[in-house]
C-alpha cells in the first residue's frame, strides 16, 4: 500500500476529522487547519476518542498512537505546501470554498491535487476562477466519515483525467466503497434520496399520516430509520440546506420543491436531536415516543408512493447518466443505508407496478413531481429490466 502522499484537510469540524482520521489510519501523514481553536480542541478529542474505542475493539492494525502521531494540527494555509492531496471540508458556502481554494493555490506545489467535500455544489463553480481548474475535484465523504463506506468522486468538466485517476489510486486503499458521479446538483445520493423526505413530508401535510406513522411505514419495508427521524438525525441545517440547494440548482423543478413544515424548523433553530428539538422533542439525546396506530392499508399507502418516488428519481439519474446503475444502487446502500438498490428494487417490486403507482399520482394531482420517467416508460414497454 502506497501511503507517500500526504494529506491536508482544511476544517477540523466533525467531517474533516473523520476524513483525517480515515486517512491517518490509512498510513497517511496528515495535516489539518482550522482558525478555531475550539473546534482543534474537539478534533483532537474526537479523533483520539475514536481510535481508542477502534483499539479497544481490535479493529485497528496499528495502536491508537500511532495513527494520531501521523496527525499534525497546522495554523498556516502556507503549511499545505508539502501535500499531494489537500480536501476542504467547511461549511456549505460556494465564496468560503473558492475563497479557500484561491488561497491554497498560493502555496500547494503544481502536482497537489485540491478536492471539496461538498454535498451539493457545484464543482465547476467552486473551480471557475482557479488558475489550474483541471486539478480540482470533488471528494464527497459521508458522516461519519469513519464509519460510512461511500465516497463519491465528482469530476467537473475542466478536471482532468489523470487527477481523477490519482484520487481513485489514493483512496483505493482507504478501505471506501468509491463511486463516480456527474458534476449535477447533489451528485448521486442527495439526488436521488430528495423523495425519501420530500414525498413524506408532502404526505404529511395532506394529513395523510403523522411523523411517527409514515417513519414506522418505512422501517416496515428495511429502511433503518424513518425520513423523519434521519432528518433529524442530520439537522435540518444541513438537510434543508442540501434540499434547498439542489431545488434551485435545478432551475426550482417541482420535484425538488422543499417543504415549508422543514423550513420553518431551520427557521426556528429547531435543527433535529442536536438542538433537542426537529420533527420530534429529544431528551439527552433520546427520541422521545409517540403513541399511533398504523393500518396495513395505510403502511401500504404510504411505502408505495415514497419508494415508487424513490425508484422514479433513481431511474432519471441513470437516464441522465449521472452515474451507472451499479454505482447508483451502491451509492444509496452504502451511502444511505437502503436496504436495497433501487435499481434493483424495480426490478423486484416491477417496473409496472412503479409506473401504476406512479400514473395515479399523477393523475390524482396533475403536477409534473410525479411525471413517470422516460427511461422506466420505455423499459415497460420493451419489458426490460435494470439488471
Amino acid at each position: 500500500m502506497s501511503t507517500d502522499h500526504k494529506i491536508g484537510i482544511v476544517g477540523a469540524g466533525a467531517m474533516g476529522s473523520g476524513i483525517a482520521q480515515v486517512a491517518a489510519t490509512a498510513g497517511h501523514d496528515v495535516v489539518i487547519m482550522d482558525k478555531n481553536e475550539a473546534a482543534i480542541t474537539r478534533s483532537k478529542k474526537s479523533i483520539g476518542d475514536s481510535l481508542q474505542k477502534f483499539e479497544s475493539k481490535g479493529k485497528l492494525k496499528e495502536s491508537a498512537n500511532s495513527i494520531t502521531g501521523r496527525i499534525e494540527y497546522i495554523e498556516n494555509i502556507s503549511d499545505f505546501n508539502s501535500c499531494q492531496l489537500v480536501i476542504e471540508a467547511v461549511i456549505e458556502d460556494l465564496g468560503v470554498k473558492k475563497s479557500i481554494f484561491d488561497e491554497l493555490e498560493k502555496y500547494v506545489n503544481k502536482d497537489c491535487v485540491l478536492a471539496s467535500n461538498t454535498s451539493s455544489l457545484s464543482i465547476a463553480s467552486i473551480a471557475r476562477d482557479s488558475k489550474f481548474p483541471e486539478r480540482i475535484i470533488g471528494i464527497h465523504f459521508f458522516n461519519p466519515a469513519v464509519l460510512m463506506p461511500l465516497v463519491e468522486v465528482v469530476p467537473s468538466i475542466s478536471t482532468s483525467l489523470n487527477v481523477v485517476s490519482k484520487v481513485f489510486e489514493i483512496l483505493s486503499h482507504w478501505n471506501k466503497e468509491l463511486v463516480t458521479a456527474k458534476d449535477t446538483p447533489g451528485f448521486i445520493v442527495n439526488r436521488v434520496a430528495r423523495p425519501f423526505y420530500g414525498e413524506s413530508l408532502r404526505i404529511f401535510e395532506e394529513g395523510i399520516a403523522s411523523f411517527g406513522q409514515i417513519d414506522a411505514a418505512m422501517r416496515s419495508v428495511g429502511f433503518k430509520m424513518g425520513p423523519f427521524e434521519l432528518m433529524d438525525y442530520i439537522g435540518h441545517d444541513v438537510n434543508y440546506k442540501v434540499t434547498e440547494t439542489v431545488w434551485e440548482q435545478m432551475f426550482f423543478d417541482p420535484r425538488y420543491k422543499p417543504s415549508l413544515v422543514q423550513k420553518r424548523l431551520y427557521e426556528s433553530g429547531f435543527y433535529g436531536r442536536k438542538s433537542g428539538r426537529g420533527y420530534y422533542l429529544y431528551e439527552d439525546g433520546k427520541k422521545i415516543s409517540e403513541k399511533f396506530e398504523l393500518s396495513d392499508e395505510l403502511t401500504e399507502e404510504i411505502y408505495e408512493r415514497v419508494l415508487a418516488m424513490l425508484i422514479n428519481e433513481a431511474a432519471e439519474a441513470l437516464y441522465y447518466q449521472i452515474a451507472s446503475a451499479k454505482d447508483i444502487d451502491l451509492s444509496m446502500t452504502k451511502g444511505v443505508n437502503y436496504p436495497k438498490g433501487l435499481l434493483m428494487w424495480a426490478d423486484e417490486w416491477g417496473i409496472e407496478k412503479v409506473l401504476n403507482v406512479l400514473n395515479e399520482l399523477y393523475q390524482k394531482y396533475c403536477e409534473e413531481r410525479y411525471r413517470p420517467s422516460l427511461l422506466l416508460r420505455k423499459m415497460n414497454e420493451e419489458n426490460k429490466s435494470f439488471y
